[in-house]
């Protein structure tokens, strides 16, 4: 899928797939659709509103070639940070809290704030050549959401690899950790997605759907609502206020290599 550039500024676009059955929201801001403030009070607004009846999934995908390079690193700043994590943290919370399946398609890359967002899904599909990860301990920061979600899907000790290295995964080692749901080919992702709603939930009960979602994420989302807080705390008030953080953030913003203090 080649980039294309949106005209009309909506950095959210939403539409139906399966005369209904599948709504999609796809993150319009490429090349690396860059969860910004923007982009972030967009996707809060249509997780809030009615996603179409009848609908058996939410998916998320991103346009271009790119499902999210992440957050915007530019509003990491400790002077903006304050308002970007609250927002976007909130956001992934009420995503949760959807009574409907959800679902990510992951093309390209899908890293830090964006692999937060899509590892907040109940399904994660794959295309080959994806890449993901959460590379935040490079710029001395890290992920707090995915400090829940992934030992979740993935464990303790691969979340924590995955948090600590900052490496990616590959559209295999995404499937065999089970960070995903399905893998497809370059290019088969939608039509994949359909294909598996198609027999895997449109036969079934969309009430029994929303309570079952509802029942099977009780145990992540209690879990998000109890340590959620607190990991922005520690972020916000005391990582932020060490050298290396900032250092961080300044050097990616700079383009420059980063200067350790270690303090």
């Amino acid at each position: 899928m080649a980039d294309i550039v949106n005209p009309t500024g909506a950095r959210v676009r939403v539409d139906a797939l399966m005369d209904g059955a599948i709504t999609r929201l796809t993150l319009d801001a490429p090349p690396g659709n860059v969860l910004d403030r923007q982009m972030i009070g967009q996707l809060d607004e249509a997780f809030s509103s009615t996603l179409g009846s009848g609908a058996r999934l939410l998916l998320l995908e991103g346009a271009g070639s790119h499902f999210s390079f992440g957050a915007s690193v530019a509003e990491h700043v400790r002077e903006l940070a304050g308002e970007l994590i609250p927002a976007f943290h909130r956001m992934l919370e009420k995503l949760l809290a959807i009574r409907l399946p959800t679902a990510a398609l992951v093309r390209g890359q899908c890293l830090g704030g964006g692999l937060e967002l899509a590892a907040t899904t109940d399904y994660l599909f794959v295309e080959e050549g994806a890449k993901l990860g959460v590379p935040e301990i490079k710029l001395a920061v890290f992920p707090p959401m995915a400090c829940v979600t992934l030992p979740w899907r993935v464990g303790g000790a691969r979340a924590l690899e995955m948090i600590t290295t900052g490496r990616s995964l590959d559209a295999s080692e995404a499937l065999s950790w089970g960070l995903a749901t399905r893998r497809f080919e370059p290019g088969k992702g939608v039509d994949g997605a359909i294909e598996w709603v198609a027999k895997q939930l449109c036969p079934l009960s969309g009430a029994a759907l929303g309570f079952a979602v509802r029942a099977a994420r009780e145990p992540l989302l209690e879990s998000v609502r109890d340590r959620l807080p607190g990991l922005e705390r520690l972020y916000l008030r005391e990582l932020m206020e060490t050298a290396d953080a900032n250092e961080g953030i300044a050097s990616f913003l700079e383009r420059r290599k980063p200067l350790w203090r270690n303090a």
